[in-house]
């Protein structure tokens, strides 16, 4: 009588067990293996640990835009998530974007150098609108959006988020957010013609209009300082101003006196005002430690404006 393949005892029974036992044991060994290194991991905990946005990408303080760009587009290919499997590389990537984010901007940037991280979280601002389209902040942002809009240098293109009620809903669109986009483009070229037309005459008016005698900041045109005689405000002019404003030195260096401390009273308003702000939001909140930081918060152009009132008082 024949032998049945189909018993426990036939070596087609036996090749398939080995075979079945040999694939479970090569999954089991890639599931415990991990896909990420030591390096990778060393690498994610450094960027978590880093306490300031400069720490964070690596650069100095004074680091231009070039530079930060450059260390941004490196570090975003180094914590990319398809790249870098460690645990905690999404955050540490989202820590990379919103700190070039911050450093890259000239406004933003001062605030962070004059405030710190906390003038970024509280002067962001949501509407109120039913339908209100807005670019997410690095929190709602994939990563794949993140390195689009670094490396492609594009939006959020083709993506609307639209708020309802209390939430944020995202919606792609094709062909019909295109036509709205074509719209929107049309619209804001009408609406922009007239400030096109002032800003072309106000261009054709200062080609005839004669440089000012002075400036309150440095540059390759206004290079050599002077003081004031007055209150000691450093001011910087031309190379033939005396040549030709000598004579009228004391008038100039009046209006170099006001405009400076219109100046610092314009940045002691807004330290104020801000100081002010975060008071209100931590009484608001109930949360004391915010409100003895707000309240610990210091006003350098204020401090500034009362040494000239000091000085001027003097003379």
């Amino acid at each position: 009588m024949p032998a049945n393949n189909d018993s426990s005892g036939s070596p087609l029974l036996r090749r398939r067990k080995t075979e079945e036992s040999s694939n479970i044991s090569d999954d089991a060994n890639s599931e415990s293996s991990p896909s990420y290194s030591e390096e990778q991991v060393l690498a994610v905990e450094q960027i978590r640990k880093c306490k300031d946005y400069y720490e964070i990408l690596g650069v100095a303080k004074d680091a231009g835009e070039s530079e930060l760009r450059k260390q941004y587009k490196k570090l975003a290919l180094q914590f990319h998530p398809d790249k870098n499997k460690a645990p905690g590389a999404v955050e540490a990537f989202k820590a990379i974007g919103n700190a070039f984010m911050v450093l890259s901007d000239p406004v933003k940037r001062k605030r962070y150098d004059t405030y710190g991280l906390e003038a970024m979280q509280t002067t962001e601002s949501y509407p109120t609108q039913e339908r209100y389209y807005y670019t997410p902040s690095f929190e709602e942002m994939t990563a794949e959006e993140l390195l689009n809009m670094f490396f492609r240098n594009e939006g959020i293109h083709g993506t609307a988020y639209v708020r309802r009620g209390h939430q944020w809903q995202r919606f792609h669109s094709a062909q019909g957010h295109a036509h709205a986009y074509e719209q929107d483009t049309r619209s804001t070229l009408m609406q922009a013609l007239p400030l096109i037309l002032i800003v072309s005459v106000s261009l054709l008016s200062s080609l005839f209009v004669a440089d000012p005698a002075f400036s309150l900041t440095r540059s390759s045109k206004y290079y050599y300082e002077r003081r004031t005689e007055n209150l000691d405000i450093p001011y910087y002019v031309k190379e033939n101003f005396l040549r030709n404003y000598g004579d009228s030195l004391e008038r100039i260096e009046r209006q170099v006196e006001d405009e400076y401390i219109l100046t610092v009273r314009t940045s002691c308003f807004r330290e104020r005002n801000y100081k002010e702000n975060m008071i209100w939001r931590a009484k608001h909140f109930k949360d004391i430690n915010l409100e003895t930081k707000a309240r610990d918060l210091r006003t350098p152009s204020c401090d500034t404006l009362n040494e000239l009132y000091k000085a001027y008082n003097k003379h």
